[in-house]
C-alpha cells in the first residue's frame, strides 16, 4: 500500500493522473519508501501546475506559490490549501492537473501524517523546489517573446532547485529506510543523486523545448544562443542553427544518466535498484528518439511509446534488475535503434 487502506487508493489515483515514468517508480518501492516520496511528488507537481497556470499574471503566480509553499512548510493554516483549490481547479484545463489541485488540503493531511524526519525531509525539498519555480516565474514574465537564461550558472541553479536536490532527497530516505541501501558511501550517493537528478531535468528541459519557447521560455543560455548567432526568438525559425546548442546540452545530460546508472547499480535492494534505474532507461531512450527527430523535435513533443515502455519493464522483470542486465539494457538503449 501507498498509504493507509482509507488514502491509499486515492493517492495512487492522483499519482496515475499527473506522472508516467515516476509513477512506475513508485509502484516498485518497498513500503516504508512509497508514501514520503509520493507526497513529495504530488506536493511538488501541485506547486508545478500552480507556477504554471498562465492565466495569471506573473506576480499574482509567485504570491500563490509562495501561499502554497507557506502551507507545505506548516506557516498556513488548512484553509490555505481549500482557498487555492477553489481558485485554482476551474483554471486546469488537464483534468488529471484539475483533480490534483482539488486535493490539496488532503495532499497536506497526507504530509501531516508522515513520520517527524521523513516530513521534515519532505519540507526541505519542497522548499528548494519552490523557489526554484520562482526563479522561473521570474527570470521569465512577458510570455510573448521568449526570454533565455541569461549563463549556464543559472541553468545550473534551476535544474539543482528543482531536480538536483530531489536525488539527495530520494538517497537520504533510502538510508533511513532500506538496511544496507548501497555499495557506496552516503555521502558519494547524495552526489551521484544529485548529478543524476540535473540530468533527468535537463531531458525534460530539452524535450520541451519547442513548448517552452512558444510560451516564452528558453532555458539555453543567451551567450551560448549568441554565439550560434541566434536570439531565443529565432530558434524556432532557423532550428538548423540551433542545433550546436542543444548537442552540447543533450552531451551533459547524457553523462549525468551515466552517473544515474552508477546509482542505480550501487543500491543493493533490488526493488530499489529498478526504480532508480526506470527514469535513466526512459530518459536514455527519450535522448536517442529526439536525436533521431532532429530539429522536428521542436515542433512535436517527443515521448517513448507505450510498447518501448512496456519492452523495458519487461525486460527488468526478467532478469530481476540484475546490475548487468541494467547496464547492458542502458547502453542498448542509448541508440536511435536499440531493436527488440
Amino acid at each position: 500500500m501507498l498509504a493507509t487502506p482509507r488514502s491509499a487508493p486515492e493517492m495512487l489515483a492522483l499519482l496515475r493522473g499527473v506522472s508516467r515514468s515516476f509513477y512506475l517508480s513508485i509502484r516498485l518501492l518497498p513500503a516504508p519508501l512509497r508514501r514520503p516520496i509520493a507526497v513529495a511528488y504530488l506536493l511538488a507537481r501541485a506547486a508545478d501546475t500552480l507556477a504554471d497556470t498562465g492565466d495569471l499574471p506573473a506576480g499574482e503566480r509567485q504570491a500563490v506559490l509562495q501561499k502554497w509553499a507557506s502551507a507545505v512548510a506548516g506557516g498556513a493554516g488548512a484553509s490555505a490549501a481549500s482557498e487555492l483549490a477553489a481558485m485554482f481547479a476551474p483554471l486546469q484545463h488537464d483534468d488529471a492537473e484539475r483533480k490534483l489541485i482539488m486535493a490539496l488540503p488532503l495532499c497536506l493531511s497526507w504530509l501531516d501524517e508522515l513520520a517527524a524526519p521523513d516530513r521534515d525531509d519532505v519540507r526541505a525539498v519542497l522548499h528548494h523546489i519552490t523557489d526554484g519555480q520562482a526563479l522561473d516565474i521570474e527570470r521569465f514574465t512577458s510570455g510573448k517573446t521568449p526570454s533565455a537564461l541569461e549563463s549556464a550558472a543559472q541553468l545550473h541553479e534551476y535544474t539543482y532547485l528543482v531536480a538536483g536536490c530531489v536525488g539527495e532527497f530520494w538517497t537520504d530516505l533510502c538510508a533511513r529506510h532500506v538496511p544496507g541501501f548501497a555499495r557506496l558511501p552516503l555521502r558519494q550517493m547524495r552526489e551521484l543523486g544529485r548529478g543524476f537528478g540535473v540530468a533527468l531535468q535537463l531531458v525534460n528541459i530539452l524535450r520541451d523545448a519547442g513548448p517552452d519557447l512558444a510560451a516564452g521560455r528558453c532555458y539555453f543560455p543567451a551567450g551560448e544562443l549568441a554565439a550560434a548567432g541566434l536570439a531565443p526568438e529565432d530558434i524556432l525559425r532557423e532550428p538548423a542553427r540551433f542545433e550546436a546548442v542543444w548537442h552540447r546540452w543533450q552531451v551533459q545530460a547524457g553523462q549525468g544518466l551515466e552517473l544515474g546508472m552508477r546509482y542505480a547499480d550501487a543500491v543493493n535492494n533490488r526493488r530499489v535498484r529498478a526504480a532508480c534505474a526506470i527514469p535513466a532507461l526512459l530518459a536514455a531512450r527519450t535522448l536517442a528518439l529526439m536525436r533521431a527527430a532532429g530539429s522536428a523535435r521542436l515542433q512535436h513533443k517527443v515521448k517513448v511509446p507505450r510498447h518501448e515502455v512496456r519492452a523495458i519493464l519487461a525486460r527488468l522483470a526478467v532478469t530481476l534488475a540484475g546490475r548487468a542486465p541494467l547496464q547492458s539494457s542502458f547502453a542498448r538503449l542509448r541508440w536511435d535503434n536499440p531493436g527488440p
